[in-house]
């Protein structure tokens, strides 16, 4: 698959997989004989996990660590599994801070619309 294709079919640019590849984020993807990436399954599992990372709040630092501790092989699986652990904690963190945020937001929106109905009925005579 192209990179044009690639990036399609997750939605990303050109310039991001490329970007993704050179930093360290995705592991070198293979050529063809003409020298243009070829993304194979393994290359798009790579570009979906990150972008599902990415997606998640994982920070570039984590996940380019995490391609590089994969890279090692296996002897670094508990790193790797720890390092998904955290991240993991993190976005729980996160979660509960929106999941706070929402529910301000919806109290906030139910003074408004109180407020309304008692204007509403104030207009009516009531």
């Amino acid at each position: 698959m192209t990179i044009t294709e690639a990036g399609r079919k997750y939605g990303l640019s050109a310039d991001t997989l490329r970007y993704y590849e050179r930093i360290g984020l995705i592991p070198p993807v293979p050529r063809n004989k003409s020298g243009i990436r070829d993304y194979d399954e393994v290359s798009l599992g790579w570009v979906e996990l990150m972008k599902c990372m990415r997606s998640a709040g994982v920070g570039i630092e984590a996940l380019i660590e995490y391609s590089r501790l994969f890279q090692q092989g296996e002897e670094t699986l508990e790193a790797r599994k720890a390092l998904l652990v955290e991240q993991r904690r993190q976005l729980l963190e996160r979660m509960e801070d929106m999941r706070q945020s929402l529910e301000r937001l919806d109290q906030k929106i139910e003074n408004y619309e109180q407020g309304l109905a008692r204007r509403e009925r104030e207009l009516r005579g009531g």
